[in-house]
């Protein structure tokens, strides 16, 4: 490899944010490494899953959701995987992409969003604040072994991810348990967050461990709200797809272009909705200081009584039952007689001559004449009519922010993968198309295959962006760390002849002895950068040879002789 293609290929093992921000096919490796990890096949044979094994996508789908709220937290303790600085990263990069643009596309280096989010101080919210000089954190996406290993962390009892993980995670299981074709499957990553629309019925958007239905998106809950942030605020940096990506930077785009263009289609009647009782009902239930103009007419014995808007909002929080909905009689029982009016409220409209103005003039909030029709309605009663339009509208109407479809679109053979393949079809699938496909190949690294892949990439990830294990270290000798690694589990977090890194090592507490050889080779060479090492490695025996040897134990079957100069060249022979 030359440099560039090195520095892509161990950034396949580290899989930092801005790593998969430089090279976007990154993105669509995790998943497909994933999809060829035993782990969520596996899953297929829980009950929760067989005894659906005939019912819909869109079934197995919402199950899935479940299972994932059940098993999974949402990790978003920054610090996780250490520390770096904006000044190395910078450098590193400066070949691929320039400060300028990173800095327009990234959180860690400048990217603050647009008014909403200085409106809710979005750095603070994450936690970013803290981070204001030149040290950032490692903002690292994991495998889904990396996810199940969190219940091995102090602090954590359940397996954990942040976004960028769990969209990996559910479109690699929305794949494999949820029967959904992966060309149906689209990653969206913005600066701040990554989730997946999944092209199934309406549309459905992963929203970390959660999913939105389009009927969930316009529901108004604070819950819809959060998952509305990023699709609403930031700018899509890359959308990655089993046919390639598209990148808002780069000029050249490997998606298939007609699946980019169905996207956009589909994306953008998910986000749009017609004006409805219902749905006007979900916009005053967000926008609260909306609720004094108007009120609720029921009938009781032939009489017209009248309710407070916000009076039925407050019996709709702790009620099943929901307003202008089909339980909606049911929710008007729940509310006290005395709450009722004999006579209608002054200085508010009425909800049902509300739904007669917007069904009779079949308003339609994205056009000109609608806005005005809606306004000449509400004015009378409502000051700042035109502010309350354009919110409205805004809120039956999204526009994703896309990155332009004009773009040079290389011809590439997409990956093919039917439901109808076991996971070792897949893999021997894979193993063909990654001599003519880049992002099949970045798989195998993704996936710690250490039998088939280079090793380089994987040593030069591990003693160059690994800065937990020597932290761990602080001010010990490499002998007491030695002492320590005899008391860590034998037992690796990946199966088979695959490898951990140095800090999923020190955060799970659990290694094979290669694993362990080479953490201690990452504390060596941070405390004696004058050194050579090596690390030899023959079946069960593991030598590294620095000052000293250390053993190790391994029943990864593995045989490599590995030699880490002081200048830091890396080689590796069988």
């Amino acid at each position: 490899m030359d440099a560039e293609q090195l520095e892509k290929y161990s950034s396949a093992i580290t899989l930092s944010d801005m790593e998969i921000f430089v090279f976007p096919e990154l993105m669509y490796s995790l998943v497909l490494a994933n999809i060829m990890s035993p782990i969520i096949w596996q899953w297929r044979e829980l009950d929760c899953f067989k005894k659906l094994q005939a019912k819909s996508s869109y079934k197995k789908l919402m199950r899935l959701k479940q299972f994932i709220i059940d098993e999974y937290e949402f990790n978003l303790d920054l610090e996780t995987w250490g520390l770096t600085s904006k000044a190395k990263e910078l450098k590193r990069f400066e070949k691929f992409i320039s400060p300028h643009d990173i800095g327009k596309s990234n959180a860690l280096f400048g990217y603050e969003g647009d008014k909403y989010y200085f409106d809710v101080d979005i750095r603070k919210h994450f936690g970013l604040d803290k981070y204001d000089s030149d040290i950032i954190p490692y903002w690292k996406t994991e495998t889904v072994e990396a996810m199940d290993a969190f219940r091995y962390k102090p602090g954590y009892t359940k397996r954990a991810g942040e976004c960028v993980s769990l969209a990996a995670l559910y479109a690699a299981a929305a794949f494999i348990v949820g029967g959904i074709p992966l060309e149906d499957i689209y990653m969206i990553l913005t600066p701040l967050h990554s989730q997946n629309f999944i092209d199934i019925h309406d549309g459905v958007l992963t929203n970390n461990r959660r999913l939105v239905t389009k009927t969930m998106w316009f529901n108004g809950t604070a819950i819809s709200n959060k998952a509305q942030r990023a699709l609403r605020n930031e700018n899509v940096i890359i959308v990655a797809h089993s046919s390639g990506y598209v990148h808002c930077i780069y000029d050249d785009a490997t998606i298939d272009r007609k699946a980019y263009e169905h996207l956009a289609r589909q994306l953008s009647c998910y986000l749009s909705t017609e004006l409805t009782l219902p749905v006007f009902a979900s916009f005053l239930r967000t926008s609260r200081d909306y609720q004094k103009f108007f009120q609720v007419c029921r009938q009781c014995h032939g009489q017209a009584q009248f309710l407070k808007a916000e009076a039925l909002f407050h019996y709709e929080h702790s009620s099943n039952y929901r307003i202008a909905d089909k339980t909606f009689d049911k929710l008007l029982a729940e509310v006290s007689d005395e709450d009722f009016m004999p006579y209608e409220l002054p200085g508010r409209i009425r909800c049902d001559k509300l739904e007669e103005f917007i069904e009779d003039k079949k308003v339609d909030m994205r056009t000109p004449q609608g806005k005005a029709a809606f306004k000449k309605f509400i004015e009378p009663v409502i000051p700042g009519a035109q502010k309350f339009v354009d919110e409205l509208a805004d809120f039956v109407h999204i526009e994703a922010k896309l990155p332009s479809a004009d773009k040079n679109y290389l011809p590439a053979e997409p990956l093919k993968i039917s439901l109808e393949q076991s996971r070792e079809q897949i893999i021997d699938y894979l193993q063909e198309a990654r001599r003519s496909n880049s992002t099949a190949d970045l798989a195998f690294y993704a996936y710690r295959d250490m039998e088939t892949c280079d090793w380089v990439p994987f040593i030069k990830a591990a003693v160059e962006r690994n800065p937990v294990s020597i932290l761990m270290a602080g001010e010990i000798s490499s002998d007491e760390v030695y002492k320590w690694l005899a008391d860590v589990g034998d037992e690796s977090i990946y199966s088979g002849k695959r490898l951990a890194q140095p800090d999923e090592v020190v955060n799970y507490g659990r290694a094979d002895g290669v694993e362990k050889a080479f953490l201690l080779a990452n504390i060596i060479r941070a405390k004696h950068p004058a050194r050579d090492i090596e690390v030899m490695i023959n079946d069960e025996d593991v030598v590294l040879k620095a000052a000293r040897e250390y053993r190790f134990l391994s029943s990864k079957g593995l045989a490599k002789q590995t030699r880490i100069s002081a200048s830091g060249s890396i080689s590796v022979t069988d």
